[in-house]
């Protein structure tokens, strides 16, 4: 019997794995030195755990350990990459930054604040799927363009882009590609070789490692303008004092999730597979939204015609953690923007529901997830008559 209510919203946040929160704990007790000071073993403790988890984090994505840069996380490493990129341009003509309407506030935002500020700001739609249109991309991206930024993997509908095709279409134009793989991280096979991106930001907390802990990798030759000023840490791009604890945690989250990750995104995907029958067997109607094929094992995003998101999630909270989409903007009484942005009628796109698996979920959350869900028809047949 599952534990209530069970978790299943592991795209919001992920708990910590408990062997990073133990790797964590001596660096909040007896190993509390700054990791910057050089005159003491205190200090010098602190940076040796730094430089390993530096290249545990580099090893996860096949790059070189001086080509990680540490920051607060996900949102910062996204700001760094496009205004870094933005702020140090040089002219030459290129002032065009492309992204898509179904990327994350900390890109979309970041790119429609450039615009007001004189960049070209050109953000394009995405089929019925989520996918994005190849032929319009091409169109979109020339010799104008500085920068083109693209999420990996969606985080309200888990679809996941040609990350490769498009770094190489971008390359081909002399423009430099970003890709946000926060939701990503963990779940596909990040190699920045194979991938051939040149800024890709990730985060800990959505790998079991802390918040308050992400990653640029910034290709090696490429300059970023710092946002954050003051020393020269991180060889400069990023000023602050390094946070020991937090960046050890990253950093064997990382390791463990390259270790764990085939295990767990196949055992996710049978458990995906079977809650999602399961609902279809009490709502034939259920909706998938979302690429079919091209996404995460372990993101249902679903609609359920005559039972609003809102409603569902009032009548489950007790007993299901679910979402009605990311919970950067949660809060807010619209529609996912993310699902407006398939072209869905605005009365189907408040009926979805973001369900998400993770390394903890069991097959005993699975079938209570169903059971509770199901037990809801009621009220989609009341209200059809």
């Amino acid at each position: 019997m599952s534990r209530l209510p069970v978790y299943l919203d592991y795209q919001a946040t992920t708990p910590v794995d408990p062997a990073v929160r133990d790797a964590m704990l001596p660096y909040l007790n007896e190993c509390f030195g700054n990791p910057h000071s050089v005159e003491h073993e205190f200090g010098w403790k602190a940076s040796d755990a730094i430089k390993g988890a530096r290249a545990r984090v580099a090893n996860f994505i096949n790059a070189n350990d001086d080509e990680i840069v540490f920051t607060s996380g996900a949102t910062e490493s996204c700001n760094l990459a496009i205004r870094g990129i933005a702020q140090g341009a040089n002219g030459g003509g290129r002032n065009r930054i492309v992204t898509l309407s179904t990327e994350h506030p900390a890109v979309l935002e970041t790119v429609l604040d450039l615009g007001r500020i004189g960049m070209e700001s050109v953000v394009l739609p995405v089929d019925c799927d989520g996918l994005l249109n190849l032929d319009l991309f091409e169109r979109a991206v020339d010799e104008r363009t500085l920068l083109v930024s693209v999420m990996a993997a969606n985080n309200e509908i888990g679809v996941i882009q040609p990350i490769s095709r498009l770094a190489a279409l971008c390359h081909a134009v002399g423009a430099v590609f970003h890709t946000d793989a926060t939701q990503a991280a963990g779940c596909l096979d990040i190699d920045v070789e194979n991938w051939q991106a040149d800024l890709v930001s990730f985060t800990g907390h959505k790998i079991y490692g802390p918040k308050g802990i992400g990653a640029l990798f910034v290709r090696s030759g490429l300059r970023l303008t710092p946002m954050l000023t003051g020393g020269s840490h991180e060889r400069g791009a990023r000023a602050g004092t390094l946070p020991t604890p937090l960046i050890v945690g990253f950093g064997l989250a990382c390791e463990l999730a390259g270790l764990r990750r085939e295990h767990d995104q196949a055992r996710i995907r049978v458990l995906s597979e079977r809650l999602y029958s399961g609902l279809r067997e009490t709502y034939p109607s259920v909706q998938l939204f979302g690429h079919a094929q091209e996404r995460l094992p372990g993101n249902l995003n679903i609609g359920i015609p005559g039972l609003p998101a809102d409603v569902i999630i009032r009548n489950v909270s007790n007993r299901l953690a679910i979402s009605s989409g990311s919970a950067c903007a949660s809060s807010a009484a619209e529609p996912s923007r993310v699902l407006m942005a398939l072209g869905l009628e605005r009365e189907v796109a408040e009926t979805g529901v973001r369900i998400s698996l993770g390394r903890f979920t069991t097959e005993e959350d699975v079938a209570t997830a169903v059971n509770v869900l199901s037990s809801l028809s009621f009220i989609c047949q009341r209200s059809r008559t």
